[in-house]
């Protein structure tokens, strides 16, 4: 379908680092397919990788909503709430 083709081409450009290109497909994948928690996560993954903590949390904890089991979300979660924290710490 759509949206999967969707995450899929942003999962390609993931991979070659081009972060904004990623999130576009990553965000027409969840308008395609809200329910759709696999782009959240993703585009979740990118913005936490930019230091967008508070966007990343948003992503992540939408995809928990969508499921409550995905274990790397939860993970991801936890992380970007360390990071955040960590970053305030040290005043950057």
């Amino acid at each position: 379908d759509l949206a999967t083709a969707l995450n899929n081409r942003g999962q390609i450009k993931y991979f070659r680092v081009e972060f904004a290109a990623a999130m576009e497909d990553y965000t027409a994948a969840i308008e395609c397919q809200p329910g759709f928690e696999v782009p959240y996560y993703n585009r979740g993954l990118v913005l936490y990788r930019l230091g967008c903590f508070d966007e990343a949390m948003k992503d992540f904890r939408k995809v928990l909503e969508l499921n409550p089991q995905f274990e790397d979300a939860a993970l991801s979660l936890k992380q970007a709430i360390l990071d955040k924290e960590e970053k305030q710490k040290r005043g950057y």
